[in-house]
């Protein structure tokens, strides 16, 4: 599927695709063309448990607590729904096959979509 990036997004590929060209050329003739955007220093895959070690050291350098690789696919949706973004747009970022399973799992963030509701009803029955 095709999605939007931000625009800070599409900046960092654009750099992390500048260096990995470097990589290529330091790598020669054990380059291994993969197709890959994200790929070792030979351009093969990258190992799941290196990536998650290189994901944890960055929290730990942040000085952010632990967290599981998969949490930054909660935190993107909640801050989309937090921000008022329809919850279909959000379903189809995340390529949920129903809204109903978006809902589910990020119900949590519907209680602060109320409030926002309320207060722009407010905003509304006072003009």
């Amino acid at each position: 599927r095709t999605i939007r990036l931000p625009k800070q997004t599409i900046a960092r590929l654009r750099l992390h695709r500048a260096r990995q060209q470097q990589e290529r050329l330091l790598a020669g003739s054990r380059w291994q063309e993969t197709g890959l955007v994200f790929t070792t220093t030979i351009g093969t895959a990258i190992d799941p448990r290196n990536a998650l070690r290189h994901f944890k050291d960055a929290l730990r350098r942040a000085g952010l607590a632990t967290r599981r690789f998969h949490d930054l696919r909660h935190t993107c949706a909640s801050l989309l729904l937090a921000q008022g973004i329809h919850p279909r747009v959000v379903m189809e970022l995340l390529g949920h096959s129903t809204i109903t399973i978006t809902m589910d799992t990020y119900s949590h963030v519907m209680p602060e979509l109320h409030t926002d509701a309320a207060s722009k009803m407010d905003a509304v029955l006072r003009d």
